[in-house]
C-alpha cells in the first residue's frame, strides 16, 4: 500500500464529498485491463508489477471503501469490533488510514447464521470494516489476472457473468439434436467452509497480497465469546472469498478431458481419437463431456450414464486433491428425459413425437421450488400489509413481482406467469375484503380495480384509482431470450470494449420503462462517476435543471445517477461537476 510521510508536510485528509470518482474509476479500470493484457501474454513480471502498483492505488482504496461501506448488502453488518462506517467524515478517515504502511493483522471474522432453503442454517464469516476494504483492495489487484486464466464454462461470481449466462450454454448442450443426454447434477459439500489452505496458497503463487489472503485464512473466527481457529475454507461473507473459490475450482473442465490447454495459448481437442489444434478466439467444445460451473454447483454432460459415472469418480478425485468432497445428497446422475433443477430453473427434454422432427422438445420453466418459494414470500408480504394502504402495498410487492419476472422470464415461464397472476388477483380480494369487511363485491371490484395501466387494455388491474398507482403482473413482462456471453470475454478484456458498452445497455430492460428510456440514451453509464448504472448500486432520477427552478418531469432534463454520485452531486450544491 502507498506510504504517506507526514513528518516534513501536512496530514493529507480525505474530503469524501470532493472525490473525483470518474478520475478514479477510470485509473482503476485501466490498471485492471493491463494487469489482464499482461496475465493473458504470460508476462508474469509485468503483471506483478502491475498488481503491487494496483495495491498501492489511491485510486483503488477509494473505489474499495466506496464498495465496502456503500454498495455492499453487509455494509451496515459489523465484525469483532462492532464497527460500521456511516458518514462521508468517518469514510475519509478510512481511506486515510489505508494509505498509510500501518502494519495490520487481520482480526477474526463474527460468525453468524443465515437459514438456507431446505431449513438449515448456513454459517457465514463477516470481516471487521478495515479487513473488507483490504479484501476489495486484493480483489481488484488478484482478479483481472485470473480472468484471464479462468474457463468458458465458469459464470459465478465473475464480472460481466451470471446465473442467465449459465443456464443459456445448457440450452445449447441440451437441445434434442445433441448426443450428451445424461447429465451428472453435482454439488459440492460445504465448499466455502472447506477448501484446502495449502492448496489454495499453492494455486496463488508468489502474488502480491499472499500473505494478507494466508492471513485471513488463518484468523479463525468468533462464535460468541470464544475464538475458534480456522484450519481449512475460506469465511463467507469475505469480499475476496468468492475469487478465491473459483481460483480453487479452476481446472475442472480440463480435469473432465474437455479439452487441455497449453503454454502457448492454443488448445488440443480430441474428438473421436482425432486430435484438432484450434485457439482460444474460436474453439468449439468437441470432446464427449460438457460442464457448466455457477461457484460450487455445476453439471456435467455426457453421452452414456456410465460415463457420468466415470466423470463422477474423476471429479471426486479432482476435489479432494482441494480439500472438498460431492455431496451425496445434492449429487445424483438423470436422464434429459427426468430433468433437473439448476439455478431455480427446471430443465427437462419432453416427449414430443406430433410437433418436433426429432420427437422431443427442449423446455427450461422455473422449477416448482422457485414457485414455491416466491408464492410463499409475497403471501408474507400480504399478511404483513394488512392494514396499509394501497400505495404502501404497491411498493412493497412491485420489487417482488418485477424482480422475480424478469430473472425467468429468458426462458419458458408464460404458463407460470399467468397462474400466479391468477394467484395473486385472489390475495388482492382477500386484501380488499379485510379492509371493507362490510361492503359488497361489487363495490370493492369498483374501488381497487380498472383499467389503472393506460397502455393495456386490461380493466382488472389492481390499485389506486385516484393516483394511478397499481400493482404489476407477471404477464406484463414479456418473455425475451438471454444473450449467452461469448467464449472467454471478460470486462478487463480492453479489446472487447464495444462488446461490453452493449451488453450493459441491454441490462437496461430490467429497470421500468420510463428509465428504461433514459438508460439507453446515457448508454448504461452513470454520468458523474462513468461507472456502469448496473454496478449493485441503487439508482436515482436526478433533474438536471432542479424543479424548484423551473425544471419540468421531461426525459430530456433528467438524468439516472448511482445514489452516493446523487448524493454527492447535491452536496456540491452544482450539476455543473456532471459530464454528460
Amino acid at each position: 500500500m502507498r506510504c504517506e510521510n507526514g513528518v516534513n508536510g501536512t496530514e493529507r485528509r480525505t474530503e469524501w464529498n470532493s472525490v473525483n470518482w470518474r478520475s478514479a474509476n477510470r485509473i482503476v479500470r485501466n490498471l485492471r485491463q493491463r494487469i489482464f493484457r499482461a496475465s493473458a501474454e504470460g508476462d508474469l513480471k509485468r503483471a506483478h508489477s502491475l498488481q503491487k502498483l494496483m495495491l498501492r492505488s489511491r485510486s483503488n482504496i477509494l473505489v474499495s471503501v466506496r464498495k465496502v461501506t456503500q454498495v455492499n448488502a453487509g455494509r451496515n453488518t459489523p465484525g469483532v469490533d462492532k464497527l460500521v462506517v456511516k458518514t462521508p467524515a468517518a469514510r475519509g478517515k478510512l481511506v486515510d488510514e489505508l494509505t498509510t504502511c500501518t502494519p495490520w493483522r487481520a482480526k477474526p471474522a463474527l460468525r453468524v447464521y443465515i437459514p438456507k432453503a431446505n431449513g438449515k442454517q448456513r454459517p457465514l464469516g463477516i470481516p471487521v470494516v478495515k479487513d473488507r476494504c483490504l479484501q476489495a483492495m486484493v480483489k481488484n489487484t488478484l482478479e483481472p489476472f485470473w480472468e484471464a486464466k479462468f474457463e468458458s464454462i465458469s459464470y459465478g461470481f465473475r464480472p460481466g457473468r451470471g446465473c442467465q449466462d449459465a443456464v443459456q450454454r445448457i440450452y445449447i448442450l441440451a437441445i434434442p439434436t445433441g448426443r450428451k443426454k445424461w447429465v451428472l447434477d453435482a454439488d459440492i459439500k460445504g465448499a466455502f467452509n472447506n477448501i484446502s489452505h495449502d492448496f489454495l496458497l499453492k494455486a496463488l503463487g508468489p502474488t502480491p497480497g499472499r500473505e494478507l489472503i494466508k492471513q485471513w485464512l488463518k484468523a479463525g473466527y468468533m462464535e460468541g465469546d470464544v475464538f475458534h481457529e480456522t484450519e481449512s475454507g475460506t469465511p463467507q461473507g469475505g469480499v475476496v472469498s468468492p475469487l478465491l473459490a473459483n481460483i480453487a475450482l479452476h481446472g475442472m473442465e480440463e480435469a473432465l478431458t474437455v479439452y487441455k490447454t497449453f503454454k502457448n495459448g492454443r488448445i488440443v481437442v480430441s474428438r473421436d481419437g482425432v486430435k484438432y489444434r484450434k485457439s482460444r478466439d474460436d474453439f468449439t467444445c468437441y470432446g464427449r463431456r460438457a460442464v457448466v460451473r455457477y461457484a460450487d454447483d455445476f453439471v456435467v454432460f455426457c453421452e452414456s450414464r456410465e460415463d457420468a459415472e466415470r466423470s463422477a469418480a474423476v471429479l471426486s478425485e479432482w476435489l479432494n486433491e482441494r480439500g472438498l468432497k460431492l455431496s451425496p445428497e445434492k449429487t445424483r446422475i438423470v436422464h434429459l428425459s427426468e430433468g433437473f433443477d439448476f439455478l431455480g430453473f427446471n430443465v427437462r427434454q419432453y416427449e414430443k413425437p406430433l410437433t418436433t422432427r426429432r420427437g422431443w422438445k427442449l423446455l427450461i420453466k422455473p422449477s416448482k421450488e422457485s414457485v414455491k418459494k416466491v408464492r410463499k414470500k409475497l403471501r408474507d408480504e400480504w399478511r404483513s400489509l394488512t392494514g396499509q394502504n394501497v400505495k404502501t402495498v404497491v411498493s412493497r410487492l412491485n420489487p417482488i413481482v418485477r424482480g422475480w419476472a424478469n430473472y425467468f422470464r429468458t426462458h419458458v415461464a408464460s404458463e407460470i406467469f399467468s397462474a400466479l397472476d391468477h394467484w395473486m388477483y385472489f390475495r388482492e380480494l382477500r386484501y380488499a375484503r379485510r379492509a371493507h369487511p362490510q361492503k359488497s363485491k361489487g363495490w370493492i371490484e369498483s374501488r381497487y380495480w380498472g383499467r389503472l395501466h393506460l397502455g393495456r387494455k386490461d380493466k382488472w388491474v389492481f390499485g389506486d384509482k385516484r393516483s394511478g398507482i397499481h400493482l404489476l403482473r407477471f404477464m406484463w413482462l414479456p418473455i425475451e431470450r438471454h444473450t449467452l456471453v461469448k467464449g472467454w470475454a471478460s470486462p478487463d478484456d480492453s479489446t472487447l470494449r464495444a462488446y461490453w458498452q452493449e451488453r450493459n445497455k441491454a441490462q437496461a430492460k430490467d429497470l421500468t420503462p420510463s428509465k428504461q428510456k433514459i438508460a439507453l440514451r446515457q448508454k448504461g453509464i452513470c454520468p458523474c462517476c462513468g461507472d456502469s448504472l448496473f454496478n449493485e448500486e441503487e439508482i436515482h432520477v436526478h433533474h438536471r435543471k432542479h424543479r424548484k427552478d423551473g425544471g419540468s418531469n421531461s426525459y430530456g432534463n433528467l438524468q439516472l445517477l448511482h445514489l452516493f454520485c446523487h448524493q454527492q452531486l447535491h452536496a456540491r450544491q452544482g450539476s455543473e461537476l456532471c459530464v454528460t
